[in-house]
């Protein structure tokens, strides 16, 4: 894991740096209700920096509480409004119903973890993307790879009270 090069920049609401970190066991609680397994850079990330938004103000990884607590509602809306045919050979609708969300963009490209892998499935497009195996990988492709939203190199990171993502 390589998130040593993360600024922690100043809430622009609150103009705090207060973290809002998950807890080990909230970790493991949601592997259990969920049956997955994080990758230890999503482990390392939540502890270290929690729910906030990365690269100014681009990615956003969720927190285990908000996963589990978004989870039905998302495949629900998932389901209902599949596009991403153009994607079938990378998974399938099925496969992406079996994935858990962990994070999105600011441009409503959603994150999700299926069998061990990154994915990402973009909110203008019906491809999908792996990313990768780690959490590390799939921030820099979304930051870096230019397919989504212009490669960018600042890795700062606004903490955010987590509770409003619900």
């Amino acid at each position: 894991m390589n998130f040593d090069n993360y600024k922690i920049i100043p809430n622009y609401k609150t103009n705090k740096t207060d973290l809002f970190l998950a807890e080990k066991e909230e970790i493991l609680a949601c592997e259990k209700t969920l049956n997955i397994v994080f990758d230890d850079d999503y482990k390392q990330y939540v502890l270290t920096y929690g729910s906030g938004i990365l690269g100014g103000t681009y990615v956003r990884i969720y927190l285990p509480e908000n996963i589990i607590l978004t989870d039905t509602e998302w495949k629900d809306r998932i389901s209902e409004y599949w596009f991403w045919d153009e994607g079938k050979e990378i998974l399938t609708k099925e496969e992406v119903l079996n994935s858990v969300r962990i994070g999105d963009t600011f441009d409503g490209d959603e994150i999700i973890l299926y069998k061990g892998e990154y994915f990402i499935l973009p909110r203008n497009s019906e491809m999908i993307y792996k990313t990768g195996k780690t959490l590390e990988e799939t921030i820099t492709w979304l930051c870096s790879s230019g397919i989504l939203t212009e490669a960018f190199p600042e890795r700062e990171f606004e903490p955010f009270d987590p509770g409003e993502l619900i």
